[in-house]
């Protein structure tokens, strides 16, 4: 067994608190946040189940954790109603939209600017 897969092995819970099994290694029946709403489910409302872990070298603490969930406690995905739509529809159109010049774009405008590419840099667009 090598040192990286005993050092994330821990199937009773008793160094990490909950059971935790090296990356790829997760027993059938578990599953991350991601995996379950491929499945068209959510965790709802159940606590942490297990972990997987890896090593990461670009983390400060040098391991990559992410947390599983029950398969069988799952529930199935709220659908999405009339409301819901409309409202994710006025966040991209917020999202779309500049707020210096209040003209909707075909594309997000960055974050980083805050405001669209005409009004963050007016003099290299008149220069051009």
């Amino acid at each position: 067994m090598s040192t990286a897969f005993s050092k994330c092995f821990d199937p009773s819970g008793t160094r990490f608190g909950v059971p935790t099994f090296p990356w790829r290694f997760a027993p059938d029946g578990y599953a991350t946040r991601r995996q379950l709403r491929g499945r068209g489910l959510r965790p709802g409302g159940q606590p942490v189940a297990a972990q997987v872990m890896r090593r990461h070298r670009g983390r400060k603490s040098g391991v990559q954790v992410a947390y599983l969930y029950r398969v069988d406690r799952a529930r199935p995905v709220r659908p999405m109603t009339s409301r819901k739509w409309g409202a994710l529809a006025l966040a991209m159109l917020a999202r779309r939209t500049c707020l210096q010049c209040q003209i909707t774009y075909s594309y997000c405008i960055p974050t980083s600017l805050g405001v669209c590419i005409l009004c963050a840099y007016p003099a290299e667009q008149h220069a051009a």
